[in-house]
């Protein structure tokens, strides 16, 4: 089983290895920073649990849990 953005814990940073999103998607997402290779962190969640908030190249971009379930992870860190 992929470990993926959904499952990051708060706190937690991972590497972005790929993602299994529509060619359009995963453009407009590479165009905000997660880009394979990337260091992503997450930040926060609204009150409910989602969207939740990741940093990603110095800015900080709310994806929806469905979305962040198909972005995957290769390995994380404190």
């Amino acid at each position: 089983m992929a470990f993926t953005l959904a499952d990051l814990p708060t706190g937690q940073s991972g590497i972005l290895a790929e993602f299994d999103l529509s060619p359009d998607d995963a453009g407009r997402l590479m165009e905000l920073g997660f880009l394979p290779g990337a260091w992503v962190h997450a930040v926060g969640a609204a009150p409910g649990g989602d969207p939740r908030v990741f940093r990603v190249d110095g800015a900080q971009v709310a994806l929806r849990r469905e979305t962040a379930r198909l972005l995957i992870l290769r390995a994380s860190a404190p």
